[in-house]
């Protein structure tokens, strides 16, 4: 089976046995809890996008491995269009979602190790790539949903992993058997952990020789024994517990994050993708970032749509739609959020061919990509909270609309412009405050700063990556000084592609 059908990814979440604890409670049927069930429901609709023949150009793709049709988040880039196509894909999905829809670091991830594998097996004489390809082949197969664990707690991060107080602050190998590798320790902020099929493991940094029992990447099935997930909390979470729900925002989607503990755990031989080799953890972890910071350029703009959409809204609503200074910041968020879009793009359109065979993005631009979107989501935020109105944050309860002798009077006094009723002005306040104070916020906001590496890890890159001996010698050469002084000829020019 090569596609998965949405009824059928969800069957499969109810009937997978992972333990899980919610609130402090552990949770069988974990699928159909309220706090859960919005992002189930965001991550089926990758499925449900699949099964549309509207969709099918961005959605699906062919695979390099079998030719045959699968979803594009199983898919390894094999062009620059597919680069492009990936983009466009997480795009739509946020505009359908409103959220985050929780499977794109899986597909970054596999992306990441493909390359990480190759390079191994051909300065070291291993098996791993094979290994990683035969785990492709049942992801596509399959049709599966891959949780990106790379995010380990860190403990002191003065120190690196093998020097810390708790050795198990960094997810280790602990033994090594006959029939595999036991592993123990944690990965923190897991996006969408609960509605995944399997784990894949990579380091969190690079790694030095004294490190070796850290560079450890494997894939296990979610419900392994030894595997403990615990739900995080997010801002005003447990509206979604209440009746009615639409004090939430968005009822129908959401996401997640959660912690995972590996409590010695086995891996197979089969599915271990890194067993100690120290010095290639970093490469798969900056391989990994650079796809992961392009992905933010995709699904953080349809986010971004929704909510310029919602604000244009909301000042139709209100009356404020005409106003000189409502479209002049309405149009500053297009501009912030299309510029998002076009980093998305750029690094992707100049992407280039890995040993592999699978394309890679320009690190250089994505990481821009990245850091871009650590600033401009806040922005188009406090815009949209500007033309909102403190309505956003003063608005009474569904239960007070609801109510038989305040809710009259509630709809009389809050209705705003004769175009639409107070139930429309509610609703569409709340989804404003979802995506900039609430659930939502969490994906839009928090997640646009910290996810995929937080602004100092772009910040870095780029030092490492701007080239700034070759722009000393363009000035040089124009002002002759020095070498520079002579004529530089155009054929020894040199671009970064």
């Amino acid at each position: 089976m090569a596609l998965m059908s949405e009824s059928q990814y969800i069957e499969s979440m109810v009937s997978c046995r992972k333990k899980v604890f919610i609130l402090g409670e552990e949770v069988a049927d974990y699928s159909a809890h309220p706090l859960v069930r919005p992002s189930l429901n965001a991550c089926a609709l990758t499925y449900g996008l699949a099964e549309s023949q509207a969709y099918s150009e961005v959605m699906l793709a062919s695979s390099h491995l079998s030719g045959s049709t699968i979803n594009r988040f199983t898919h390894l880039h094999q062009s620059n269009a597919d680069l492009i196509t990936k983009v466009r894909m997480l795009r739509l999905l946020g505009q359908k979602t409103g959220t985050c829809f929780q499977r794109c670091s899986g597909m970054d991830a596999l992306a990441g190790v493909d390359f990480m594998t190759f390079n191994v097996d051909e300065a070291m004489g291993t098996d791993y790539h094979a290994r990683f390809i035969e785990f492709l082949r049942e992801v596509q197969d399959r049709d599966l949903v891959v949780d990106a664990a790379m995010t380990d707690p860190k403990g002191d991060r003065r120190r690196p992993p093998s020097k810390q107080s708790d050795r198990d602050m960094y997810v280790r190998i602990v033994d090594r058997r006959k029939e595999g590798v036991v592993v123990r320790g944690a990965k923190v902020s897991q996006t969408g952990a609960l509605n995944s099929h399997e784990v894949l493991v990579m380091p969190t940094r690079a790694l030095a020789d004294e490190d070796s029992d850290y560079a450890i990447c494997f894939a296990v099935p979610a419900d392994t024994t030894g595997i403990v997930y615990v739900l995080g909390r997010q801002p005003s979470d447990t509206r979604k517990l209440e009746r009615g729900g639409h004090d939430v925002g968005n009822r129908r989607f959401g996401g997640h994050e959660a912690i995972i503990f590996f409590q010695d755990v086995l891996v197979p031989w089969e599915r271990v993708f890194l067993c100690g080799e120290s010095r290639f953890a970093g490469q798969l972890v900056e391989r990994f970032a650079a796809y992961h910071r392009q992905s933010y350029g995709g699904c953080k703009v349809g986010v971004g749509d929704v909510l310029i959409g919602a604000v244009q809204a909301i000042a139709r609503y209100q009356g404020i739609d005409s106003a000189a200074h409502v479209k002049e910041k309405i149009v500053e968020m297009v501009h912030l959020n299309e510029t998002l879009f076009a980093c998305g793009l750029a690094c992707s359109a100049v992407g280039l061919p890995s040993p592999s065979g699978t394309y890679g993005v320009d690190p250089l631009l994505a990481n821009i990509c990245k850091l871009n979107v650590t600033r401009f989501p806040y922005e188009i935020a406090r815009l949209a909270q500007d033309i909102a109105g403190g309505l956003l944050v003063t608005l009474p309860s569904e239960k007070d609309f609801a109510n038989p002798v305040v809710g009259p009077l509630l709809a009389k006094y809050l209705k705003g412009a004769d175009c639409n009723s107070t139930e429309d002005r509610r609703r569409m306040l709340r989804l404003i405050e979802n995506l900039t104070l609430g659930p939502g916020a969490a994906c839009y906001l928090t997640e646009s700063m910290h996810g995929a590496g937080s602004p100092q890890a772009q910040m870095i890159m780029l030092g490492r990556l701007a080239g700034l001996e070759e722009k000393v010698e363009f000035a040089e050469s124009l002002a002759e000084i020095g070498d520079g002084g002579a004529s530089p000829s155009p054929e020894g020019s040199t671009f970064r592609n």
